[in-house]
């Protein structure tokens, strides 16, 4: 009985030092150094929280920027991917799919070299992030559709290169551009928009 009663002692100490004051040491802790990205890196234009930074969305209108495919349609609850082998016969007929799909949409020449990420749908199916080349590829039709002038267009060319995040630490990864950012930052460019 001595034996139970030591180990109910342990079990209940264990439980509230890892199950409350743990997670809210940790929790303060975040609060204070990170607030930002502690509470979900929201973003929020006129007072309304219109997403995350870390969290792709989709875009489907001509106006705007298109994200990389999600195989969950951009839902945060299942995250993940397809799952296809590289030699998944539905995998290669996606793949070819979404090329010409990406290039009809955005009327570009057949031989046009698409980057992967628009091709591919990421691990998670919620990378809010495309290349730079990917969206310097889609520059023309969302100007088109916006009925930008020449100035307007070079104003959102330099925006996706100012909106062009560097590598991690210099090394990790690639050079890439938030898609629900530069959509924003569009709407901003475009006068017009309502």
């Amino acid at each position: 009985m001595k034996t139970i009663i030591i180990s109910l002692k342990i079990f209940l100490f264990f439980t509230m030092l890892t199950g409350i004051v743990y997670p809210l040491l940790v929790t303060g802790i975040a609060q204070v150094t990170f607030p930002a990205k502690a509470n979900g890196s929201l973003i929020v234009n006129d007072n309304q929280t219109i997403g995350s930074s870390l969290i792709g969305q989709q875009f489907d209108s001509i106006i705007y920027f298109t994200s990389r495919p999600s195989a969950i349609s951009y839902n945060p609850l299942p995250s993940g991917g397809s799952n296809y082998g590289l030699t998944n016969l539905k995998l290669k007929n996606l793949v070819a799919e979404r090329k010409k799909q990406f290039i009809v949409f955005n009327q570009l020449d057949s031989l046009t070299v698409i980057p992967s990420e628009m091709l591919f749908a990421s691990a998670s199916g919620l990378d809010p992030h495309i290349s730079k080349q990917a969206a310097l590829l889609q520059v023309a039709r969302v100007a088109k559709a916006r009925n930008f002038n020449a100035i307007q267009k070079q104003n959102l060319v330099q925006s996706v290169k100012t909106l062009t995040e560097t590598p991690q630490f210099l090394i990790l990864g690639e050079e890439r551009v938030n898609v629900l950012i530069l959509n924003l930052e569009l709407n901003k460019l475009d006068q017009n928009f309502h």
